[in-house]
């Protein structure tokens, strides 16, 4: 195949598994790191020119890459610049790029008098991430913030601007990870001012439960959504206790504790001991054994409680 020229630093068969917070996947056949838009656009045109598929890289969180890797470009967006904007009186706008990470976003809020990311102190990925996925925590999720999204439209080829509703944000959802065409560039946070004292010591109790609470071991973050309880059957609402009802919620991870798999391991993976809708990678794992386990989880979880689990990571 007649590759046309590439673009400068592009890079040749780089190990996936050094840029994804498994530690797991094969090689890039292209990789090229992307530290402005111009440099994105550029990259994905001499992907689209060349006729190769194409995968967006952020902070490698919530990301399964398999052992033969990827046979196409793998763009890391490191753009991560950021500024804030007075907006009125009681709120600002953060403009950041898509490659800023959630750390970055959340320390510079709070220094300016902003609340409303608290929730994600301590959650590795970047922006653009987060509002692919709808990442949250604490019964709160990026999407409260998002005023709007810029995004390259591959498939139209041209910048275009979604609004919060065009957005068609659900739980773990957005139009961005139902539509690949849609790439995320920018994106304007909505924060008001608000009690940072009050703010920082929920960071603190966000990190000291985070550390707590998730494994040491290298993982993808949670496996599974969890389960909204309202829309569930009768049989499976009779299963579970009130306790493990929270915000309208069943954590999955209490579901696979209750099939007896804490602990389990297949090849180099295991369902963590700590919290069991983490899969770790305890010793030089392979996606397969990964995969081995969340087919187990899923089977059993049918199998005890008629429900299917639903997978957040997403699969390369």
């Amino acid at each position: 195949m007649f590759i046309k020229s590439k673009p400068p630093n592009l890079q040749e068969n780089i190990p996936l598994a050094n840029h994804t917070t498994f530690r797991i996947g094969g090689p890039a056949r292209y990789f090229f790191v992307a530290k402005s838009k111009e440099e994105f656009l550029e990259a994905l045109n001499w992907a689209k020119e060349n006729n190769l598929p194409y995968f967006m890289l952020g902070g490698g969180s919530n990301l399964l890459v398999s052992e033969s890797g990827f046979d196409g470009l793998v763009i890391k967006i490191k753009n991560g610049k950021l500024k804030i904007k007075n907006y009125n009186v009681k709120f600002k706008i953060i403009l950041a790029e898509a490659g800023a990470p959630l750390a970055l976003l959340v320390v510079q809020s709070l220094e300016n008098g902003l609340i409303g990311l608290e929730w994600a102190a301590g959650i590795p990925g970047t922006l653009g991430g987060a509002i692919c996925g709808n990442a949250g925590a604490y019964r709160h999720s990026i999407s409260e913030a998002v005023e709007s999204v810029e995004v390259f439209n591959a498939k139209d080829q041209e910048i275009q601007s979604y609004s919060h509703k065009q957005c068609e944000f659900g739980y773990r959802e957005s139009i961005f990870k139902k539509n690949q065409n849609l790439i995320i560039l920018t994106a304007k946070l909505k924060l008001g001012k608000g009690d940072t004292a009050r703010a920082q010591n929920f960071v603190q109790e966000c990190l000291a439960t985070r550390k707590n609470k998730i494994p040491s071991f290298p993982s993808a973050g949670s496996i599974f959504k969890n389960i909204e309880f309202g829309w569930q059957s009768e049989n499976f609402k009779k299963l579970i206790p009130a306790e493990q009802i929270k915000g309208g919620m069943v954590a999955v991870g209490y579901l696979i504790e209750q099939c007896g798999l804490k602990g389990r391991q297949a090849g180099g993976a295991q369902i963590s001991t700590q919290h069991a809708n983490f899969i770790v990678n305890v010793i030089s794992a392979k996606a397969a054994d990964v995969l081995e386990l969340i087919n187990l989880c899923q089977e059993s979880v049918k199998e005890k409680f008629g429900i299917e689990l639903e997978k957040e990571i997403r699969i390369l």
